[in-house]
């Protein structure tokens, strides 16, 4: 009977240690081996191409466009809030005409009654802005850097340009390949250079979703290699006998703005009449010469 009370203090000592023992293990919080089981970011297959193949789609692609009738809508943003003479529109319906080598003439109207809030066109050296609420011609240098009181009127008919037709990569550019994610997307990526008088300077960097290889971002740079814009095309789609991207976020670091173009009708290289692309100053307006060169 001695033997079978000591037996049974002993179990209960061991009971009593391993409770002691998982409730020190417990407080400490490494008793417990918990697991969590995330689901894999779906990630479609990436295509592979070299930058030969893919230098020689992006100049196909900038070189099958050679001019752009788009209606379009626009979200402009600048700083935290819309500003300016279109202050009081989240979105404006549009029209764009482009040509090469660098004329492009946009109208913006009001979104509910027809009514145009601006008219804006650039033949590459001069540009001219037409607000009829301000009753103001403005007229300056293409490119033409100008800190406005509002961000918004920082914009550029040649800014849309260079978002919406691009220039060839050169033959003698110095180009690099590399590969980029953010997943779930992969990207192949071309870094493009050129001998400039300071030597050689970053001009540009293009994106390709390696999903399709289809051309998805283009950033800008200027010779002190500084971002000075940067595009996202999207929903690319059949125009005529070419593909065309329909959705353009033009984004302006330096100018303090983005503007977000929705294309809804597009119609590309058809011919447009010269005179199309030249803005008249309207008779009883103010005329606004900005610029160094511009003459009083």
């Amino acid at each position: 009977m001695f033997c079978v009370f000591l037996g049974i203090v002993n179990i209960r000592l061991k009971l009593g240690v391993i409770a002691w023992v998982a409730m020190c293990a417990l407080a400490s919080g490494c008793a417990v081996s918990r697991k969590s089981v995330v689901a894999p970011i779906a990630s479609a297959p990436a295509m592979n191409a070299t930058k030969t193949e893919l230098i020689n789609r992006y100049n196909q692609e900038a070189s099958a466009v050679q001019t752009i009738n788009a209606t379009v809508r626009m979200s402009p943003t600048a700083g935290s809030a819309l500003s300016g003479v279109i202050e009081n529109y989240h979105q404006v319906n549009g029209y764009i005409l482009a040509e090469r080598p660098d004329s492009i003439r946009v109208i913006g109207q009001a979104p509910v009654i027809p009514k145009d809030i601006f008219d804006m066109a650039s033949d590459g050296q001069v540009f001219h802005i037409f607000i009829p609420s301000k009753n103001e011609f403005i007229e300056g240098p293409a490119d033409l850097h100008r800190a406005g009181k509002h961000p918004i009127e920082n914009l550029r008919p040649q800014h849309l340009f260079d978002a919406l037709i691009w220039p060839a990569i050169e033959a003698d550019a110095a180009v690099l390949l590399e590969e980029a994610d953010a997943l779930p997307v992969h990207y192949y990526v071309l870094t493009v250079a050129a001998n400039g008088s300071q030597g050689w300077e970053l001009q540009r960097k293009v994106w390709f979703d390696r999903t399709n290889l289809q051309m998805a971002r283009m950033q800008v740079y200027d010779p002190q290699g500084v971002i000075v814009s940067d595009v996202q095309m999207k929903d690319w789609q059949p125009a005529d006998a070419i593909n065309y991207p329909r959705h353009i976020l033009i984004d302006r670091p330096v100018d303090d703005y983005r503007l977000d173009i929705a294309v809804t009708q597009l119609t590309v290289n058809q011919a447009v009449s010269a005179d199309r692309f030249h803005l008249v100053q309207p008779a009883g307006t103010q005329l606004v010469r900005l610029g160094e060169d511009a003459r009083p």
